[in-house]
């Protein structure tokens, strides 16, 4: 299957990273290198761009879809180690940065890969191919420890039930597939709250996701790596998909942003604070109507900028 991931707010995107022809940017989160072929396109033979993805499925097409640019690197990793990543190849400052935050739409649609609750496959769920596994956390974790996972990363409200379910379904045999832990997930949930709010296992199948991927953690380690590497008036552009990971980026953005907040008579500041970077946009970006017409997985996504002082 083609490593297909169709960029969200990829106008939005490029309008506030501003790219420069001469400058040095990183992607990363580069998927199938949609979002980087369209910064490759916009640097000068001087510039420079790095694509960074944990998934090697990822790296392989993003390498065939920009061969003709000799002035872009890519990296299998992770994000939250972008700051080695890019020290590593000789770079201090770069101009931009880029993340794409959450799973992409080939890992939901490759079966194989056992992300999606809709098609039948192993249970797996890993964007780097490697370490734990869906299948290691469902068949082994206690079920306090289910609970704790699918209400903290899923905001699951029957995390309880779902995690007994859980645990009484593999005393029998072990949880192997995606559908098998979909079928069990929305047996839990009370008949009367199927009823709304989308599929019933969206939400647990998010958390197990979440957790085995490290993705919060992830998330809050790139930032912090991100902003370091950003040179005066670089901007770092990150955009999510659920609430979890915007309420991440939102605070980190907040505490670099924040100004003194003593009293105007103070001869000097004494409360320490003084503004790293300003925001790009005060409200978080949205896709417009025509984009969620043309891609319903775009509803969720929220855009934020932040330009380094």
């Amino acid at each position: 299957m083609e490593f297909i991931h169709k960029t969200v707010l990829l106008g939005e995107t490029l309008e506030y990273l501003s790219v420069i022809p001469d400058g040095v940017y990183v992607d990363g989160t580069a998927g199938g290198g949609g979002l980087s072929l369209e910064i490759a396109k916009r640097l000068s033979s001087k510039g420079r761009l790095i694509c960074i993805d944990q998934d090697p499925d990822a790296v392989s097409v993003c390498k065939k879809r920009l061969r003709r640019f000799n002035n872009v690197e890519f990296i299998q990793d992770n994000f939250a180690n972008i700051s080695s990543v890019v020290h590593n190849l000789g770079i201090d400052l770069v101009d931009g940065i880029v993340f794409d935050i959450g799973v992409s739409s080939y890992q939901l649609d490759e079966a194989s890969r056992g992300f999606s609750y809709k098609k039948e496959a192993k249970l797996d769920m890993r964007m780097s191919k490697s370490g734990i596994s869906a299948y290691d956390v469902v068949n082994n974790f206690d079920a306090q420890e289910l609970k704790n996972i699918i209400s903290r990363y899923g905001e699951e409200r029957f995390a309880g039930k779902i995690a007994q379910a859980i645990v009484n379904f593999r005393s029998k045999k072990p949880i192997e597939t995606t559908t098998c832990l979909s079928e069990i997930v929305a047996e839990a949930i009370p008949c009367i709250a199927r009823r709304t709010g989308g599929h019933p296992a969206k939400r647990t199948f998010q958390a197990i996701r979440i957790f085995v991927n490290d993705e919060l953690e992830n998330l809050s380690r790139g930032l912090s790596g991100a902003f370091d590497l950003l040179r005066s008036g670089g901007r770092l552009v990150v955009i999510t998909f659920h609430s979890l990971e915007d309420r991440i980026v939102k605070n980190q953005m907040k505490e670099w942003t924040k100004a003194c907040v003593c009293p105007t008579d103070f001869p000097i500041c004494v409360c320490g604070n003084h503004p790293k970077a300003k925001l790009s946009c005060r409200k978080a970006v949205v896709p417009s109507k025509k984009e969620l017409e043309s891609n319903m997985r775009s509803r969720s996504a929220k855009l934020r900028v932040i330009e380094k002082l």
